[in-house]
């Protein structure tokens, strides 16, 4: 199958999905939000057992690609329109979260607002020294609704908080020590070390870890599906707001914002 936006490839039992768009940083694009959603769908259905997710380039994922980002700023969109755009996000995140096989990301460098939700809604999260994690959405006058929902379980309501209010950068240090991410590893040992964890996880049973997988998924998900409806909600409403217009366009011409809080 064919991809424009990333790279899979299948060995010894293990799906590889690498996001690849490295002079865009692998920003997230509704391109790339499609191309994973189908190399999702494609590992499902490959006689595959463990899905690894990590990038080419220097970042893993710089969150929403700018174009993408200028054109929200931009667009003279209904609410119900911006709501859908919403949710087309939020199935990106879902079907990450709810991969029938285990699956474990390899984050070789930075993984900014969107791009954390993706590296950390995986299984188990390995990530090189150098990564940096965050939610910046307040920054441009955004609202990190839908990551919310599941950052909350990850590290507890206080560190929550203090990322998503705060919107600064974490190390990997940092993330490893609140429980954002599984381990740090050197680069150079990052894929091989997702490859031992993978195969650490092929000599369990098959049935049994995606028994496992859907009894953790069931566990939450009718007050996922809840919470998630009210942050794609909230997000549709923040993009008819007067403070993310500013916000986008003091990004893109590279200069502090004047808020209005409205």
């Amino acid at each position: 199958m064919a991809y424009k936006t990333l790279i899979t490839s299948e060995q010894n039992g293990v799906f590889i999905i690498t996001l690849n768009r490295p002079e865009k940083r692998n920003a997230i694009s509704y391109e790339l939000i499609q191309d994973v959603l189908r190399a999702l769908e494609q590992a499902e259905k490959s006689s595959c057992q463990v899905l690894i997710v990590t990038a080419n380039g220097k970042a893993f994922c710089a969150g929403m690609d700018l174009d993408d980002l200028k054109a929200l700023g931009a667009a003279k969109k209904t609410q119900v329109e911006h709501v859908e755009d919403s949710r087309t996000m939020a199935r990106l995140f879902r079907a990450i979260y709810d991969c029938p096989k285990p699956s474990i990301a390899a984050v070789n460098g930075a993984a900014i607002a969107g791009g954390t939700g993706i590296a950390t809604l995986c299984d188990i999260t390995l990530a090189v020294p150098e990564a940096k994690f965050g939610y910046t959405e307040v920054r441009i006058g955004f609202v990190p609704a839908i990551v919310s929902t599941f950052l909350i379980r990850q590290v507890g309501e206080k560190q929550a908080r203090d990322l998503l209010l705060t919107g600064r950068l974490i190390d990997a240090a940092e993330a490893y020590r609140i429980g954002l991410i599984n381990e740090v590893v050197a680069s150079e040992n990052l894929m091989s070390r997702a490859h031992e964890i993978a195969s650490m996880l092929m000599e369990n049973s098959p049935a049994s870890v995606r028994a496992t997988k859907e009894l953790l998924s069931k566990n939450v998900n009718a007050e996922l599906d809840q919470q998630i409806e009210a942050a794609v909600e909230q997000n549709a409403r923040m993009r008819l707001s007067h403070d993310f217009r500013e916000g986008v366009s003091a990004f893109l011409e590279k200069r502090k914002p004047k808020w209005s809080g409205r």
